[in-house]
């Protein structure tokens, strides 16, 4: 066993540290699994799930005071002094601390004030355990930050640590069930504030810089800690009595006046409502939160110092219907985070769902009061079923809850399944259990688990006697195993205009599993519509017996249903022919997912739905249908038709969205419809409309056009090769004002350039991973790269793209790295990509699985889409 263990660890003596000789080295790691008590894990790179579970059942009672020198020049390193202190249980093994960086990064090291010897090596420091207590202990470092998860720019920074990437700036026990008290303090130029997870207790200036200290935060986990620091400027509000204070770095000075009162209201609604419906008050000491350019994620939660992505609370006066839904669902979501996820927190990361669907969950309740004459059923079946099938329709669906072996591949976790798919599961939990149990559960979990950390499980458990369902079988297919079930109706005709359904539920996977859940069935008829509750618990089909013929059967008109639904041929054939003329909203969004779904699974053509969409252009008065019908025409357009198809229909395309976007009853549609038109104009007319929108000699009534709208129709004429591209890209740059967008778009340039080295360098340049630290940055050139216009040059980066992924998913400068593979293959079709990604993956047969489905994944529409073309050939 000792050879084996450091056959694995690779002791590396350090110079000036005291006596550590090799010997010392060898000694201590022989100790590492001969002492007493329970067996220590091996050293390795990341957060292990057996070295979390050790940690946690030796150590408590941790908290950290961390001072960190931020320079002004971004360059410079960031020195940082940090005392731990923590109550060890069993001090009989060496203690790994989590710090990426190497050893060079560590200076001085104290335990209990005295200078120790130390190891560092694979992502930890080894702190021996003759230099610790049995019971209280304080460790001392002197170190410089990494700066891998800092987001460092050249006049702010802002930490990123979720989900094990504190590790990358600072030593820590990173994991989430060790929660901390933490005290920070901060020196930086004079010029710059700062934030934090706790209230500022003290500013001191002195010369070019200044001290800022924090108070202790609550118990917190390391992903949760977080600091914000540069040139931003501040707006505070009062409501309710609660002060809130936003930070941002917004120019435009009409955009923050017409968005200010909306966002603070918006917080404030949020918490009241949280605390009302959980019973316990807002559990945190100060709520503020920053506005950051280009941000990762729409937000992150730290407690006291949420951060949002400033474009999606900034809003334009361009924005849709959606953009203000999604505004307002990602405030209450990093809201409702403060008591699900932050209050308790996951134990480890493989039940970061439960965090995610709480707040996701929540959020949809929380808006529904900000938008009173919204449809909430359809909004709630548009923001989640679309974007959860996209993935639990593929080959690589992965389940809710999934097995994680170390914090370092969280990243793979994270998609669709978490986000969307779960609140739709949630919500069939919550009508199992009742709306009034299911939150005394939640308030009984909530009080149980606070400042601390609970399983799914846990909750389960707490459900489960409340309700005389059996969920552990409900959560077992619907939670624990990937995919949806197949959901098929048949029609059969009787005497007498009377018909026999049958409805029966599949397994995709033929694994004979069963999704229990309750379908209302509607028929249609031309004055009423008929509902039948149809129980889905078995594979067996279900009979609905001698009704009078409907015009089409929907299985999914209440937008709560999941699964994939394939209409009988009548249905279908009537959706195709009339759905814009269905009066009820909710059953014509529903019926639009279905044909979508046909589609795809080639039961109906492509063109045939396209005819479908130019008559919802026309016609949609429902912006949340009117906006899914548009996301969905632009694939079907550039993906889905032929192209002799797309040449023959663009005018007519073109001409419905052009009289619609003049003609729409609202801003906010208008601004919809005009997305997609600069989205698709291929004609020239249509790119001469775009040139001359950019260039400001035309307008569009009721719609300003932003700096972020010029930005998106430069780089459109840019794509289509317009006259002079260069130089329209180079003004576009000169012109712009706000000096955040203005070095995004710098960035992505040769991404848009029409000379293709330029591009082929851009793309060369992202193997190195300081090219790829602004993800959204990134994201954009990737996806201006493989733009449908410009396939057949971008298929020589498909394979190498794929090449990249496992050092992306290492370094995490790509957090979710599907969203790499979306920007890389979500805008292919043709059977030469397709071939490619199946080579990929058939000459790397030991691929990591995660990665291997996040692949399959982002593949899915590209091989649907080769294969509809490979038919029309």
């Amino acid at each position: 066993m000792t050879d084996l263990i450091l056959a694995n660890v690779r002791f590396t003596p350090r110079r000036g540290k005291g006596p550590a000789p090799m010997i010392l080295a060898l000694l201590l790691g022989a100790l590492w699994c001969a002492c007493g008590g329970e067996a220590a894990p091996k050293v390795e790179p990341g957060v292990s799930v057996d070295l979390a579970r050790w940690r946690s059942s030796i150590l408590s009672d941790l908290s950290y005071d961390v001072q960190l020198r931020i320079p002004a020049d971004s360059t410079r390193p960031i020195e940082g002094t940090e005392q731990i202190r923590f109550l060890l249980r069993d001090g009989a093994h060496d203690l790994l601390l989590d710090f990426v960086e190497p050893s060079d990064h560590i200076h001085r090291v104290t335990a209990n004030d005295s200078t120790i010897a130390y190891e560092v090596h694979d992502e930890h420091i080894i702190i021996p355990a003759s230099a610790l207590d049995h019971g209280n202990n304080s460790i001392t470092i002197d170190f410089t930050a990494g700066d891998g998860s800092l987001n460092r720019h050249s006049d702010f920074l802002y930490t990123l640590f979720v989900p094990d990437r504190a590790r990358f700036a600072l030593p820590v026990f990173d994991q989430p069930d060790l929660k901390a008290r933490f005290v920070l303090t901060l020196t930086v130029p004079a010029s710059w504030k700062a934030l934090s997870n706790g209230p500022e207790i003290e500013r001191k200036e002195r010369g070019s810089t200044a001290t800022v200290r924090f108070a202790a935060t609550r118990p917190i986990s390391t992903y949760l800690f977080s600091f914000v620091a540069g040139k931003f400027k501040t707006d505070t509000a009062e409501r309710d009595g609660r002060k809130f204070t936003m930070y941002h770095r917004e120019t435009d000075t009409a955009k923050v006046a017409r968005n200010r009162d909306a966002i603070f209201d918006l917080h404030a609604r949020a918490l009241a409502w949280l605390e009302q419906y959980t019973g316990i008050p807002y559990p945190f000491d100060k709520f503020e939160f920053a506005l950051i350019p280009s941000f990762q994620y729409g937000g992150m939660e730290h407690p006291g110092a949420i951060l949002y992505r400033a474009a999606g609370l900034m809003l334009d006066a361009t924005a849709t219907q959606n953009q203000l839904l999604g505004r307002a669902s990602v405030i209450a979501h990093e809201t409702a985070h403060m008591w699900f996820g932050d209050l308790v927190t996951m134990k480890w990361f493989n039940d970061v769902w439960t965090k995610e669907v709480f707040a996701n969950f929540m959020a949809a309740k929380i808006i529904n009061p900000s938008f009173p004459d919204l449809n909430h059923d359809l909004r709630f079946m548009m923001a989640h079923h679309p974007a959860a099938y996209r993935v639990d329709r593929t080959a690589g669906a992965n389940a809710i809850r999934q097995h994680l072996d170390n914090l370092n591949t969280a990243g793979t976790l994270y998609g669709a399944i978490i986000y969307q798919k779960a609140p739709v599961v949630m919500r069939q939990l919550e009508n199992i259990v009742g709306p009034e149990a299911f939150r005394d559960g939640l308030r009984e979990y909530l009080r149980q688990y606070s400042y601390s950390n609970a399983t799914w499980r846990d909750l389960i458990s707490i459900l489960d006697n409340l309700t005389g369902e059996d969920l552990d079988r409900w959560s077992n297919v619907w939670v624990e195993e990937p995919g949806r079930p197949d959901i098929i109706l048949e029609r059969k005709p009787r005497v007498k205009d009377a018909i026999d359904m049958e409805i029966e539920q599949s397994d995709p996977r033929n694994r004979g599993r069963v999704w229990p859940q309750k379908l209302d069935l509607l028929l249609v008829y031309p004055e009423s519509t008929m509902s039948r509750q149809v129980n889905l618990t078995t594979t067996a089909a279900v009979p609905v017996q001698d009704v009078p013929a409907p015009l089409f059967v929907l299985p999914n008109g209440t937008g709560l249903e999941y699964g994939g639904f394939e209409l009988d041929r009548a249905s279908t054939g009537y959706l195709l022919d009339h759905l814009p003329e269905i009066h009820d909203e909710l059953i014509r969004g529903a019926a639009w997912l279905d044909l979508w779904e046909a589609v795809l699974d080639r039961r109906a053509a492509p063109i045939d739905l396209m005819r479908v969409a130019l008559r919802e252009v026309a016609d949609e008065e429902v912006e949340l249908n009117l906006e899914r019908v548009l996301t969905d025409t632009r694939y079907l357009f550039w993906s889905l038709l032929t192209d002799r198809e797309r040449a023959e229909i663009a005018p007519e395309l073109e001409r419905s969205l052009w009289n619609r976007m003049h003609t729409a009853s609202t801003p906010t549609m208008k601004a919809a419809v005009f997305a997609t038109y600069r989205a698709t104009a291929l004609t020239p007319p249509a790119v001469r409309h775009l040139g001359l929108l950019w260039e400001e000699r035309e307008t569009i009534p009721g719609v300003p056009l932003s700096e972020r709208d010029f930005m998106a129709l430069a780089a459109e004429l840019a794509i289509r090769n317009v006259a002079d591209a260069d130089r329209l890209l180079s003004q576009q740059l000169a012109r712009m004002k706000n000096p955040d967008r203005r070095a995004r778009f710098a960035f992505v340039l040769p991404a848009l350039s029409p000379d293709t080295n330029a591009r082929n360098g851009f793309f060369r340049s992202l193997a190195a991973y300081e090219n790829r630290r602004r993800e959204p940055w990134v994201l954009d050139g990737i996806r201006y790269l493989n733009h449908p216009l410009r396939r057949r040059e971008s298929l020589a980066f498909i394979t190498p793209g794929l090449g990249l992924l496992e050092e992306i998913q290492r370094t995490g400068d790509i957090f979710f790295p599907k969203r790499w593979l979306d920007a890389l293959l979500g805008q292919h079709n043709s059977a030469a990509a397709s071939r490619m990604v199946h080579d990929f993956l058939s000459e790397h047969p030991g691929y990591p699985s995660q990665l291997r489905n996040k692949i399959l994944q982002a593949a899915d529409p590209l091989f649907r889409a080769a294969r509809i073309q490979s038919e029309h050939q």
